[in-house]
């Protein structure tokens, strides 16, 4: 099987059970956003030391799969496939990783820069287009109709990468940068 069909040449792309769009609506650049995002997880993976890490990526990466098949596939779908959809067990789900690779941080008291390790600046990067899907879901959804659950997903996984970031600064014993609040 050949992996170009030619039939995007004309600048469009099909949605499941939903005919043909532009390759530059607003749903195709969601789930573009999130194909992005999953794309550097697999680079925060390959950067993680430990099986905690990289397990939990690997889960993550599934669920953007699922969110990214969610917002290809128009709720009101003719397809007869069964799409996964986001559900509110996939935010809980979230939720309780956040609570437990947040236990034992330092609190947090000042803002703080994007780094540290190489680590916690790969998870920094994935805050930062988590945040641009996030983005590019609710503009989505402010003119098409998407699963109650995929902004919430995106919302908590957004949060979980700072908790993360914060955590692989932690274990390699290595301080946040605080940001002073003046100029260089």
């Amino acid at each position: 099987m050949k992996i170009y069909t030619k039939t995007g040449d004309d600048g469009t792309t099909g949605l499941f059970g939903s005919g043909r769009v532009s390759k530059n609506s607003a749903r195709i650049e969601a789930y573009g956003t999130v194909d992005e995002l999953n794309s550097v997880i697999g680079l925060v993976a390959a950067q993680a030391g430990s099986e905690y890490f990289r397990e939990l990526m690997v889960d993550i990466q599934k669920g953007l799969f699922v969110l990214g098949a969610d917002l290809a596939t128009p709720l009101d779908s003719k397809t007869t496939y069964a799409i996964p959809r986001v559900e509110e067990a996939d935010v809980k789900k979230l939720e309780l990783a956040l609570d437990q690779a947040e236990a034992g941080l330092p609190p947090l008291e000042k803002f703080i820069l994007p780094g540290g390790t190489a680590l916690s600046a790969c998870f920094h990067l994935a805050r930062t287009v988590g945040r641009r899907a996030e983005r590019r879901v609710v503009a989505l959804a402010e003119t098409e109709h998407i699963g109650p659950f995929d902004i919430q997903f995106l919302n908590r996984l957004s949060d979980l990468f700072f908790v993360l970031a914060r955590k692989a600064n932690t274990i390699a014993g290595m301080s946040d940068i605080e940001w002073d609040g003046k100029k260089a």
